[in-house]
């Protein structure tokens, strides 16, 4: 299996497993916060949108002006990395919009992923990112980062009263 072969199989798997906890979560319940305020399901998702679209399109390729359609300017600035969940579900778009930009975006770097060259992945990325400096790193850190939002959607699905998925 070549490498860029076992980094899309990562990023796929770790979507499957943000699928499965957010299949069980009605897309009504995603602005739910606990008490604490911490955070909710669809700042998770909206990030984890941004940030796939940041590392294997953006990162990979460089932005283009038809990403505009993939994922928008504001969506972007709602869920980048220096965004904070906000309590107000109308500073946000609707959970469903939230959960199609997440589809289309990993669909669409799925797509590109196909055509990278292997020998193209030791090369540094177009846009500095702080723990990657090669497209590979970018690809690792993709389904790693990833997992690390699953677990706050994991355990905001049970603090939402929602019982064990195994």
């Amino acid at each position: 299996m070549s490498r860029l072969a076992l980094a899309v199989a990562q990023i796929v798997a770790a979507r499957d497993y943000t699928c499965w906890l957010l299949d069980s979560i009605p897309s009504a319940e995603w602005f739910r916060t606990p008490p604490e305020g911490v955070t909710h399901v669809a700042w998770q998702v909206g990030h984890l949108a941004m940030a796939e679209y940041s590392l294997t399109l953006r990162r990979m390729r460089g932005e283009r002006h038809e990403d505009e359609r993939l994922i928008g300017p504001d969506f972007l600035a709602a869920f980048g990395r220096d965004s904070r969940p906000g309590l107000d579900p109308g500073q946000y778009p609707p959970a469903p919009e939230i959960r199609a930009t997440f589809d289309r975006v990993h669909q669409q770097a799925l797509l590109e992923l196909e055509g990278v060259d292997d020998a193209d992945l030791d090369t540094p990325l177009t846009q500095p990112h702080r723990l990657c400096r090669t497209k590979m790193d970018a690809l690792w850190w993709c389904s790693r980062h990833e997992m690390l939002h699953a677990g706050p959607i994991g355990l905001l699905r049970r603090l939402a009263g929602y019982p064990p998925l195994w």
